[in-house]
């Protein structure tokens, strides 16, 4: 009997400590429960200065943190008030006027005024700080003159305060797009006192940034930034909005390895990816065994490679153009990618609104082998081995080594490839120290200008080393024109120059492919791959 109530007594305990270590919840559900969103961000943000960093990885965060004048409906992407509560717009079209809130603050408690985004547009423009989005702001009156030193005094740049709450911005011609300009992070506004406590006005490295520094006037609030594990929000109660907003935090992690952004997603630490392109080889066991998990939309952005016009062998444009028709774009979609990208033959993606740029070129390995030989290099001899450079990421890494491939095979060339992490990825990109660079742009607005701008001799995101004088005349006309047909055919101008040149090689467009669970409420597909979080949360499927 005591052997017997000996062993009752160990399994009982056994049963009780078992139901005492239970299981350990995933973020998936302490999220699901806290309202905290989990979200694999792809690389470690360079920085979270709003005029001075880029990418995809620092925009996701800046929706959180900072707002603009103006937001997107998520689905519509209509224009919605945001820091402003309302504007007017002259008969002209030059003149816009905006009403700030009045319940507008920092997360600090500090009113938010007019006078936070003339002083924060003026930091933008001033040369020192070297923004690579000052360029952006070259369709506010005199701010291109400004900018280059043309102009001293920002007090003749077109914004102004006109009071606290009424902000007043003159432009060089009337652009339909601007209040999708304002919406851009290059145009949020940034706290004044915090920036001059930590640096000058124009220092472009700052401890402003960490969390402990940092005021921001967004949603939520920077908590924590743990270098390469993770970046923390919590939902920022001095908002104007804050009462309609349900999440209480969101969570960014940088998952630059695509298979482990899967794995995070599968065993329950993330709520969703936002990289914006999932690992390519798992798109099919999500379409056959979790559809309702899985987003491919198609994008108004475009997929293509830089190519450094500086280097002594890429100064003749013939090579360029060599490299450009060698590509066979059709198998890459259908053989590679193959999650719902299209071909691409300009910078240019279709637009939403229209205009469709002319395919000028095709995949022609006869004419690209012709094209080496004119320049000296016949079947590949004596031309150098180069590099293609690419940030870190599996679905960069599988495109390179099918175009290294096919540059082999139809040229006669050597390639070899190299990656590197995001940061110095883009700093070896700005200095100009690679041969080859992938690169992508999502549209900012929803223009093909958007585009064309990128390659602007004065454009902060130009790393070709390629300018065009004709190009700029172009892209100044684009600013001077609103009607459409007329625009259309200055568009076409510029892809001509751009085939011509082939600063750039456009390899496909991209469809935004991405695993959302279904208990993200309020995150809707679009083209310009925008997830504003204000209106985001998280509710169990019944």
């Amino acid at each position: 009997m005591k052997r017997i109530a000996h062993i009752i007594f160990l399994i009982s305990a056994s049963l009780l400590g078992l139901a005492g270590c239970g299981k350990t919840e995933t973020n998936f559900e302490t999220g699901l429960a806290q309202q905290i969103l989990h979200i694999a961000n792809g690389e470690e943000p360079r920085e979270l200065d709003p005029q001075l960093s880029t990418g995809s990885p620092e925009s996701n965060i800046h929706l959180a943190i900072y707002e603009g004048l103006t937001q997107k409906d998520p689905k519509s992407l209509e224009i919605l008030p945001g820091v402003a509560e309302s504007w007017t717009r002259s008969d002209d079209g030059l003149v816009y006027t905006f009403k700030i809130r009045a319940n507008a603050r920092w997360s600090n408690g500090d009113a938010l005024t007019a006078h936070d985004f003339v002083w924060s547009w003026h930091r933008a423009l001033m040369p020192t700080l070297a923004s690579e989005w000052a360029y952006m702001k070259y369709f506010i009156k005199n701010a291109e003159a400004f900018h280059k030193g043309e102009l001293s005094g920002f007090d003749k740049v077109g914004v102004k305060a006109l009071d606290d709450y009424t902000l007043e911005v003159s432009l060089e011609s009337p652009t339909e797009f601007f209040l999708q300009l304002v919406n851009h992070p290059s145009y949020f506004p940034v706290h004044k006192g915090t920036i001059l406590k930590h640096a000058a006005m124009d220092q472009p490295v700052s401890p402003w940034t960490r969390p402990e520094n940092w005021v921001g006037n967004g949603p939520f609030t920077l908590q924590s930034w743990e270098l390469n594990k993770q970046i923390t929000t919590a939902k920022n109660p001095e908002y104007w909005d804050s009462k309609n907003v349900k999440l209480n935090g969101v969570v960014f992690y940088p998952i630059t390895d695509q298979q482990a952004e899967v794995r995070a997603f599968r065993s329950g630490q993330i709520h969703l990816t936002y990289t914006p392109q999932m690992a390519i080889e798992k798109v099919q066991h999500y379409k056959d065994n979790e559809p309702e998990s899985l987003r491919i939309t198609p994008t108004y952005a475009s997929y293509f490679y830089e190519i450094n016009v500086t280097r002594e062998h890429f100064k003749d444009k013939r090579v360029r153009q060599a490299l450009a028709y060698a590509i066979d774009r059709k198998t890459l979609v259908e053989r590679v990618t193959r999650a719902g990208e299209r071909e691409a033959y300009s910078l240019m993606p279709n637009d939403p609104e229209g205009y469709s740029p002319s395919r000028l070129f095709e995949y022609n390995p006869e004419k690209a082998r012709q094209l080496l030989a004119d320049a000296g290099y016949p079947n590949g001899e004596g031309f150098p081995a180069i590099e293609i450079l690419y940030n870190t990421q599996d679905n960069h890494r599988v495109v390179a080594l099918a175009i290294q491939q096919m540059l082999k095979e139809n040229l006669g060339i050597t390639v070899q490839l190299q990656n590197q992490e995001w940061k110095v990825y883009l700093n070896t990109k700005k200095e100009q120290q690679h041969d080859i660079a992938r690169a992508g742009w999502i549209a900012d607005y929803l223009d093909p200008s958007n585009f064309l701008e990128i390659l602007l001799s004065t454009a902060g995101n130009n790393d070709t080393g390629w300018g065009n004088a004709e190009y700029d005349a172009i892209l100044a006309e684009l600013k001077r024109t609103s009607d459409k047909q007329a625009r259309y055919a200055l568009f076409e101008q510029a892809n001509q120059i751009l085939v011509d040149e082939m600063p750039v090689i456009p390899i496909y467009l991209y469809a935004d492919l991405n695993l959302v669970s279904p208990v993200v409420k309020g995150w809707y597909d679009n083209v310009m791959h925008y997830h504003p979080y204000n209106r985001v949360y998280l509710e169990a499927n019944n």
